[in-house]
């Protein structure tokens, strides 16, 4: 006899197989359409993500609906290691990204970004793949919104100008420099500029290089990873809540499901 945990984890399987398929899709079509290194880096895992999610709700779904003990156990076993993880992952998150942050400056309406205020493990890996991340950044056009405003846009009201952590890390020279504004993208060296900060000698105009191999750059986009994580880790303690419950209504499926299997070997 049908338990109602059975059914729920039945339902709940379903319900994930469905959203699997999309994201298989999704990653079938990234790997058509990818232009860019970035998009078919990320074809993979998209891909590997949606046959672990589907293998999971079948294991789940068979095994609750026809009562199959050791693919419940299967089943249950994957979905206890998933939490472990995902609870290791969202502690490791919010450590790693409890350091670091822009700096203010006055009278500008963007922030200064610096490489060493960050988590030395998150500074190891950007390090260790800036040759890939530098490229995709390229391909991302990041810089193209202050390009096309070239001349057009006076000193003061670049100034005040709100830019993004990645805008302001790779598309202009740093503070420290002191060059003298022309464009957006456009500056040059003048009897007062410094050069104590090695960005400064980093700093091209060619609007395919500008500040691209800066460290600031690099800062940027810790700042970015450290925002995602963030939100990364918040709805990560929500999943877990989830996969607990749907653990616990497992565990009753499957005693259920042994308990069913014992009275038919035993009547």
């Amino acid at each position: 006899m049908f338990r109602v945990s059975n059914n729920l984890v039945g339902i709940l399987n379903i319900i994930t197989f469905l959203i699997s398929i999309p994201i298989i899709g999704g990653g079938i079509w990234l790997s058509k359409q990818a232009d860019t290194e970035c998009e078919r880096f990320l074809e993979k895992p998209v891909i590997a993500l949606g046959v672990f999610v589907m293998l999971v709700s079948l294991a789940g779904l068979i095994g609750s609906c026809c009562r199959v003990s050791w693919l419940l156990w299967v089943y249950l076993l994957v979905m206890f290691l998933l939490i472990v993880l995902i609870f290791c992952f969202t502690i490791f998150a919010f450590v790693v990204t409890n350091k670091g942050a822009g700096e203010a400056l006055s009278d500008r309406g963007y922030k200064e970004y610096r490489l060493g205020d960050y988590s030395n493990w998150l500074q190891k890996r950007v390090n260790n793949h800036w040759g890939r991340i530098q490229s995709c950044l390229q391909d991302s056009k990041i810089c193209k919104t202050l390009i096309d405003d070239g001349s057009s846009t006076k000193v003061e009201d670049f100034y005040k100008k709100h830019l993004s952590a990645l805008q302001s890390g790779c598309c202009k020279p740093s503070n420290d420099c002191n060059f003298t504004y022309v464009s957006p993208t456009n500056w040059t060296n003048n009897s007062t500029s410094s050069l104590t900060n090695p960005d400064c000698n980093l700093w091209s105009n060619d609007q395919n290089v500008l500040c691209y191999s800066c460290e600031s750059c690099k800062a940027g986009l810790l700042d970015n990873i450290k925002s995602d994580w963030k939100r990364v880790a918040v709805l990560n303690i929500i999943f877990l809540v989830f996969l607990i419950v749907v653990y616990s209504v497992g565990c009753c499926a499957f005693r259920n499901t042994r308990r069913d299997n014992s009275y038919k070997r035993y009547p």
